[in-house]
């Protein structure tokens, strides 16, 4: 198999020169160009070029135009962009416009070697060749959900942090999910998180893990979700409940690039992807002082909005569909839904989104007679939350309380059903250990 040859583009002899060294110690062949002129003419050759390695400021261009070459030269191509410690705000911007990661120099050897590992395992073809994972967890047809699939399918092909924006209920993690099972660490580890289900005093620790005696009860070394998502992507859920002090902390670890655990008097380097999500607006909340400014820039470098369940009915019969499979009887699901139920559900304006779609029919399954769903199975307010009407009049905090009690109700019924195995529970609800520990806790449901 013929190795990947790798373009590096700028215009310090030294700098392509210690490339070259690199780059020879890892078996990879190259190029070099010394300013834009040279390397449109090598970009637009029959010369084979999988990855690009280029300076943001050329003499006679920018890096920037130079990504947009590619892409339009060379779409199979990833960029990367190398940039001075004190320029990582247009290195922001190359990442916007489509590069897939940036090195600050001078650039370290290990850190070339696993972005070239995860940028050419991710670079095997065109898209159609790619397995269509968002289209296998984001279910549907609509139009808003369509072009949601689209923009996963391009940012799976850059390192860039992507914040996800929606409500409550919409699928923000298997968005997230998506985006790392289509990119080049696909085979990492793909961590998630919820931010507002640890405990302030434990965040540090959970975050950077600590070392035996850090504090009292540390009985021995702990690795953070840092260091269990390495390779991968770490995803932090309901960024927003991040305190202020966490955020500092968590600010210069995506800057860095490197981690301290608590209790610990060495840095260690990182490679991780972050994925971030909220249903509250994180530009308001900049604005109220509840959130840093600087953080959010990192983070939101490209944002994805997940659409409502009320922007997208036409998706009903198939998520209905979808979660009758998934939880009652596989291909040939037991509990089948009648055409009533459904008008009805075309009518309900789902305030808790996909996730108030499976509760309700967990519900309606359990008290139906005869394994069918009919309307009258379906206990919905149909004429107080109306699709003509928005449910902007409703409290956050009554429907967050009131979600929150769904949530309970069902974490409890299930550990009832399966006799308080812990196991057996995360697997039903679809969680990991970490989740339902969280949830536990949270619910007071630990004992």
């Amino acid at each position: 198999m013929q190795q990947k040859q790798i373009l590096i583009i700028d215009d310090e002899k030294d700098i392509r020169d210690l490339l070259g060294v690199s780059l020879r110690r890892l078996e990879y062949p190259f190029l070099a160009a010394e300013d834009f002129q040279s390397a449109r003419s090598l970009i637009e050759s029959d010369q084979p070029i999988d990855f690009c390695l280029t300076d943001i400021r050329l003499p006679d261009g920018s890096g920037l135009d130079l990504i947009k070459l590619f892409k339009q030269h060379r779409p199979e191509a990833n960029v990367a962009v190398m940039t001075a410690y004190d320029s990582t705000d247009i290195a922001v911007e190359a990442m916007k416009a489509g590069a897939y990661d940036f090195l600050a120099k001078p650039i370290r050897l290990e850190r070339l070697r696993t972005m070239l590992e995860n940028a050419l395992g991710n670079n095997s073809g065109p898209s159609d060749a790619r397995p269509n994972l968002s289209e296998q967890l984001l279910i549907g047809q609509s139009q808003p959900i369509q072009q949601l699939r689209e923009y996963i399918d391009k940012v799976s092909r850059t390192l860039a942090p992507v914040l996800i924006q929606g409500e409550s209920g919409t699928g923000k993690e298997l968005v997230a999910r998506s985006i790392h099972g289509l990119s080049g660490r696909s085979a990492a580890p793909f961590i998630p998180v919820n931010c507002g289900a640890i405990p302030s005093e434990l965040m540090e620790s959970e975050f950077f893990g600590h070392k035996k005696g850090a504090f009292t009860g540390a009985g021995s070394d702990k690795e953070g979700l840092f260091q269990a998502a390495e390779g991968g992507t770490l995803f932090l859920d309901e960024i927003a409940d991040l305190p202020l002090q966490m955020q500092v902390k968590l600010l210069r670890a995506i800057q860095e690039k490197c981690i301290r655990p608590v209790g610990g008097h060495r840095e260690t380097p990182t490679n991780v992807r972050i994925l971030s999500a909220s249903h509250r607006d994180l530009q308001q909340a900049v604005g109220e002082g509840k959130f840093r400014q600087d953080l959010y820039y990192r983070l939101n470098v490209i944002t994805l909005q997940v659409p409502a369940l009320r922007d997208r009915r036409e998706d009903l019969p198939d998520l209905c569909a979808h979660l009758l499979r998934r939880n009652w009887g596989g291909d040939n699901p037991t509990v089948k839904i009648l055409p009533d139920a459904m008008e009805k559900l075309s009518r309900y304006n789902f305030p808790g989104n996909v996730r108030e779609l499976e509760n309700i029919l967990m519900r309606a399954a359990a008290l139906c007679d005869g394994e069918k769903i009919n309307a009258s199975d379906l206990d919905l307010n149909v004429s107080a939350t109306s699709a003509e009407q928005t449910p902007n009049h409703l409290e956050i905090n009554d429907l967050e309380a009131h979600m929150a009690g769904i949530e309970q109700k069902i974490l409890e019924q299930v550990l009832q059903h399966h006799q308080g195995k812990r196991k057996a529970v995360a697997r039903h609800l679809g969680l990991t250990d970490r989740q339902l520990r969280y949830k536990l806790i949270k619910y007071q449901l630990n004992d």
